[in-house]
């Protein structure tokens, strides 16, 4: 693995569901799979501080970001029984109720990709460096326009 070169998880802006849909339907010929999970997180419209979260700008540093997730992946496959798995995180705007990152795992077995899909999620908000903004619906001048994420 080390002289393989790492694959970049990034798309800019929002993961579309065509997207999504197209990743799944390239997965219909693969019959040895019994079982798929997704996650989709998506942009919420929070309340902080009195203001309204109306997007996230994200940014990373990407050549870290992506060896972490590879490091995620090649983790997962050792510790799961994993067919295949996809991980798409989304760099730049992403407005509010938009997907900003996209889980897709397959196996023979379901209980497999249940456990996957929860250790892929929280091993991505522990350990990668991606960092998001968080941009505010403004009225006025006097309005906080944006701050620093903090991951929950």
């Amino acid at each position: 693995m080390k002289n393989k070169k790492v694959k970049s998880v990034f798309i800019e802006g929002e993961i579309t569901s065509e997207f999504i849909a197209n990743s799944i339907a390239k997965h219909q010929t693969k019959t040895t799979i019994g079982a798929h999970n997704i996650f989709l997180g998506q942009v919420r419209a929070d309340i902080v501080d009195n203001n309204e979260v109306t997007a996230i700008e994200y940014s990373a540093y990407e050549e870290m970001a992506n060896t972490k997730f590879n490091e995620i992946r090649e983790r997962t496959f050792d510790k799961f029984e994993l067919t295949c798995m996809h991980i798409y995180h989304s760099i730049g705007l992403v407005k509010a109720g938009e997907i900003c990152l996209f889980v897709f795992v397959s196996s023979p077995s379901r209980k497999q990709v249940f456990k996957a899909i929860e250790y892929i999620v929280e091993s991505i908000k522990k350990e990668v460096p991606v960092f998001g903004k968080e941009i505010f619906k403004t009225n006025n001048k006097t309005d906080k326009t944006h701050q620093w994420k903090v991951n929950s």
